[in-house]
């Protein structure tokens, strides 16, 4: 049941999907909210929007700027990004949905008087990931690297016209948060079907730098910017970094060291066997990771996460279920295929080595040894 009487409309993109389903229903029973509209091309998967209710409606089309008219829409949260491409139907589709569905949204909202504040989703996928990044990406830096492809070139071109945007409607509040890869039990994504694999092949000689938001302190912060409009973009993350071989070792996963090319080739199987999706940006950030600067977001936006990188991560491995030995030895024999790959040698779990992590590590966790490897 809506709300009536005085309180904010907002209208919420990519509904369809759990995580934009799940903050849609938690804004709708928020003080000072009066309506939620939920608008994707699909109903939202694993259930209704709670007292929020749901539209039918591309926002590649331009009947979006009806519905915002109709509903005088106040506030738009904008999280119909999609990462990967085999969710969307493909490359073509994938960047239709995100690029093309982006510049009809903002047309609408430019059209709309109604409209007061913009909350875009973004991510720091947009900074990439390489040898020459500095240590921590604060948001007035570029990448090393522009995105030639994929989902970070989607991004960066997504920013741009929202960018483009805030020029033409001045009056218009917009907040752009920047968010880390979102962990977390409930999280399907990239990183958290790759940490779900029974073996994790990883880029021998390097130790990627892992920053981390928990699902929940990104509905935390979106809830915080509908609720407290703040103009300008801002890194969201959880407080210091995890590398890669911490975050193996607190898993009870063995792994698989590969050079660079043969985790790209065994990531292409995984993809066409539907168990993990390996892009570019993928494989770059589990080579090099990425750190960002959360000052502004504290200063600026006012926003602290619950949860830390490390605090985020545990939630995450904690409920990981135990693997099998038969898919362990699928994916092996996997690797045995790739030219080049060290014989598809597996460092399994070594049950009483020394952990120096153990004390940080969640209860029933049981330790993987250091890889010889460094970030190179």
């Amino acid at each position: 049941m809506s709300r009536t009487g005085t309180g904010k409309v907002v209208l919420v993109t990519g509904v369809s999907r759990d995580l934009g389903r799940r903050f849609a229903r938690q804004l709708a029973a928020e003080p000072g909210i009066r309506r939620v509209i939920g608008v994707d091309v699909v109903p939202p998967r694993g259930g209704d929007l709670g007292d929020a209710s749901f539209v039918r409606a591309d926002i590649r089309n331009p009947v979006i700027a009806k519905i915002i008219a109709k509903e005088d829409v106040e506030v738009v949260v904008h999280m119909s990004v999609i990462a990967t491409p085999g969710s969307a139907g493909g490359r073509g589709t994938m960047k239709e949905l995100n690029v093309i569905g982006t510049m009809q949204l903002l047309a609408a909202c430019q059209k709309a008087p109604s409209v007061q504040h913009l909350v875009v989703k973004s991510t720091t996928t947009v900074y990439g990931a390489s040898s020459r990044d500095p240590a921590m990406f604060t948001e007035d830096m570029e990448p090393r690297r522009a995105p030639r492809s994929g989902y970070a070139k989607d991004v960066a071109e997504i920013e741009g016209y929202v960018r483009g945007f805030a020029r033409r409607r001045p009056d218009v509040t917009v907040t752009m948060l920047r968010c880390a890869n979102v962990i977390g039990p409930h999280v399907v994504s990239p990183l958290t079907s790759y940490f779900r694999l029974p073996v994790l092949p990883v880029v021998a000689g390097f130790d990627a730098r892992l920053q981390l938001l928990h699902e929940t302190d990104l509905f935390s912060v979106l809830d915080h910017a509908v609720a407290h409009p703040r103009q300008g973009t801002f890194n969201v993350a959880g407080d210091g970094l995890l590398m890669l071989s911490q975050a193996v070792r607190r898993m009870r996963r063995p792994t698989v060291p590969l050079p660079g090319f043969a985790v790209g080739n065994l990531g292409s199987l995984l993809r066409s066997a539907r168990v993990a999706d390996f892009s570019p940006e993928q494989l770059a950030f589990l080579t090099y990771g990425r750190g960002v600067d959360t000052t502004r977001m504290r200063t600026e936006l006012g926003f602290e996460p619950a949860f830390t990188t490390e605090q985020a991560f545990a939630d995450f491995a904690s409920r990981l279920t135990p693997t099998g030995g038969r898919l362990e030895r699928a994916v092996g024999a996997l690797a045995e295929q790739l030219p080049s790959a060290r014989g598809g040698q597996v460092d399994t779990p070594a049950d009483g080595a020394h952990d120096p992590d153990a004390g940080a590590r969640p209860p029933g966790l049981v330790a993987v040894p250091d890889q010889e490897a460094g970030r190179g």
